[in-house]
């Protein structure tokens, strides 16, 4: 997999990013990436504190996001502030998205992957990867959809190349996170209201277990986060 001059991350909670492709984010921008995150919702339901309110919640997140991004040198995190489970397949959000691609020109975008069958996958992942996929493809290309984006506020059309889904039951591209894992659990210890302390044991088994499944990975490689790779742009 080449590197990209540009990356759009497409997460729908905070710490999704830091978990899917934290490592290969971090290893990119080490090497000259520019990385945007657009963060789909507030996270305000993920709590099984009874004294936690959605509204207090949704501020810790917030903050606990934007040290995560810092961690890993992301250019920009873009909030959309949807509520936790409300994300939906319509034309505002698919509008946001395009808006962002637009915006930012990736050539490769990050989300989750909407078509896992064998376990359970949150609603939200759901929404998030399959608009992920329709904004790039084809509405943030063709200059018809989302008119208002070019004639009001001078952006241009864009074709992403690939989108890299994670959390895909069949990765079919492996990325070596061998320098970064470190900085991946760097990044996600910064969601103290998700993680417990055994966070970055749990990564790095799991990374080891990702990079067992790269076949024809250098030897020198211990740790992998693995993708499913749509190519738009050949």
């Amino acid at each position: 997999m080449y590197r990209p001059d540009c990356a759009l991350v497409i997460t729908p909670h905070p710490d999704d990013a830091e978990i899917g492709c934290g490592g290969t984010v971090s290893k990119w921008i080490a090497e000259g990436t520019k990385v945007f995150y657009v963060l789909c919702t507030n996270g305000d339901k993920g709590s099984d504190d009874p004294e936690m309110t959605s509204e207090r919640l949704a501020k810790i997140r917030y903050e606990e996001q934007e040290e995560a991004a810092k961690v890993m040198g992301v250019s920009e995190v873009v909030h959309l502030g949807y509520p936790d489970g409300g994300l939906n397949d319509d034309a505002e959000f698919r509008g946001k998205l395009v808006h962002a691609i637009r915006k930012f020109q990736p050539e490769v975008v990050f989300s989750t992957d909407p078509m896992r069958r064998s376990f359970y996958l949150h609603r939200d992942h759901r929404m998030c990867g399959q608009v992920s996929l329709d904004a790039a493809f084809p509405f943030a290309r063709d200059r018809l959809h989302y008119p208002e984006h070019l004639t009001e506020e001078s952006l241009q059309t864009h074709k992403v190349a690939d989108i890299l889904f994670w959390g895909a039951e069949e990765p079919d591209t492996y990325i070596d996170i061998t320098d970064s894992i470190n900085q991946k659990i760097t990044s996600l210890e910064k969601h103290v209201s998700q993680v417990g302390s055994d966070i970055g044991k749990y990564l790095k088994d799991s990374s080891m277990r990702t990079a067992s499944k790269w076949e024809s990975k250098d030897s020198s490689v211990v740790y992998a986060e693995g993708f499913r790779r749509v190519q738009i742009r050949r």
